[in-house]
Formats: structure tokens, sequence, C-alpha cells
């Protein structure tokens, strides 16, 4: 395939593992066929945080479980993708391990890059709502060097399931279906973009965290994205060099991998 036929897929929110759900093993299923089905065309995958519902790394243990998922992007980063991984607020406790052993670009903050000519703001989303004041300090928390010091001297048995058990009394589990765009002038992660682009242009802002599917313009010449979840829409990103497009995968059942 042609260098020039090469795609950038987005993807954000799978929340593989997360207890409030009964439906985990099947969303990796489906989660896994759709990475293999856009390894042959891919140049960029970038998984835009909380693709894990929760995820806590030791030195020498990782969390149980995802063992297609992982194996699926090493295989893809192995045959030369970029693949890049963004912490979000469920899997901000990501460290080396995943970048070492899959090969990924691990970005704690938003990352700015070119595409095939177009200028692109990517992040996870979590923060940039500045009225958020709880999330904000809670964040602060999280992202807090002495708190994993003292989380790590924790057994797993007794840290992983604490960690599961806080994940569990998110907002997943109160349920997220009816969440919708709350409209330009009160979208904390919209008026965030209005702001970069007082001082910086950019053809894309590509967003995950708020679990809605939104492609909408912001500002003269730029488009806000918002690439949905993977518990209700199963949606993902691509941009072909020229054009990016929102879209749903259509999840056919088990299949070779």
């Amino acid at each position: 395939m042609k260098s020039q036929d090469k795609k950038a897929y987005f993807v954000s929110d799978v929340h593989l593992g997360a207890p409030a759900l009964n439906n985990n093993k099947e969303r990796e299923l489906a989660f896994v066929s759709w990475l293999n089905e856009i390894k042959h065309d891919a140049s960029h995958l970038f998984l835009m945080g909380d693709i894990f519902d929760f995820w806590f790394e030791y030195k020498t243990v990782v969390p149980r479980g995802f063992t297609r998922t992982l194996g699926k992007i090493a295989e893809i980063s192995d045959s030369g993708v970029e693949v890049h991984f963004f912490t979000g607020n469920h899997d901000v406790w990501v460290f080396d391990y995943l970048p070492q052993e899959l090969g990924m670009i691990l970005h704690r903050d938003e990352f700015k890059t070119e595409l095939g000519e177009k200028k692109f703001f990517l992040a996870h989303g979590d923060g940039l709502d500045l009225s958020d004041k709880g999330y904000l300090f809670l964040k602060k928390m999280f992202t807090s060097k002495m708190l994993q010091w003292m989380f790590a001297r924790i057994h797993p048995n007794f840290s992983l399931s604490f960690g599961h058990r806080w994940s569990k009394h998110s907002r997943i589990s109160k349920g997220i279906s009816g969440e919708s765009f709350k409209g330009a002038n009160k979208e904390g992660m919209f008026i965030f973009a209005e702001s970069i682009l007082q001082t910086e242009k950019f053809d894309f802002f590509i967003f995950g965290h708020r679990h809605i599917m939104v492609d909408c313009p912001i500002g003269e010449n730029s488009r806000f994205i918002n690439l949905g979840d993977w518990i209700n829409h199963f949606s993902y990103g691509v941009f072909d060099g020229k054009e990016f497009e929102l879209k749903q995968f259509n999840y056919q059942g088990p299949r070779g991998h």
C-alpha cells in the first residue's frame, strides 16, 4: 500500500474491564476486531485516553487481563505503525511498561502534531474544563508523585481491588447514554479550544473523555471533535490525509485475529 493511502485512526474511552459493565469480554473482542481491521492501512494509531477503566503498574507487576488488546497493539506497533497513548483520568497511572513493552509513545498532556499538512491539537480532555474545580483537585491528587509512591506500597490484591471499586462508582455506573453536547458557551473543552485559537491556528481539536460523538465547526476554519466511546457508540475517528471522519464500528462477532 502506498504511503499516501495510509490513514490515522483515533479512539478513546474503551474502558476495558469496567466493573460497572457486564459485557467487558464482548467489548474487548469488538475492540480487538477493530484494531485487526485498521492495521492494514494505518500509519498512526492515537489511543486517546481511558482505554482501560483502571490501570496501575508496579515495577514488576501489571494488571491482570487485556491480553488480546495488548497483543494486538504490540503487533500493530511492531509492524511500523506509530502508536500514541494518552493517559486519561481512569488510566493515569500508566508508567513505563506499556511504552517499553508495546512500543507506544506516551502522552500525559496535550499533544500538537501535523498530519497531511493539517494541524491537530490532541488531548484526552480531562482537566481542560477550568470550571470543574472538584475534578481539577482530584487530578492534582492522582498525578502526585507522593500519592503514587504510597499507593505502590500497597499489595496489588488490595490496591487494584480498591481501584476497581472506585471506578465502579464513576459516572459509567450511573449511566452515560443521556449525555449530550452542552453547547459552545457551556462545553468546557470547546471553550478551552476557542481560547487556544486566539493564539495558534489548528485545523482539528480532537478529544475524548465526554463520551459524546461531536463533529462541529469552531473558529473560522477549524473543527471540534469528541470521539464518543466504546460503551454506547463504538466510535472512532479516521483521517485520510485530507478529510477527517467520525465513524462507528459494526461488530459482527468473533473473527480471526
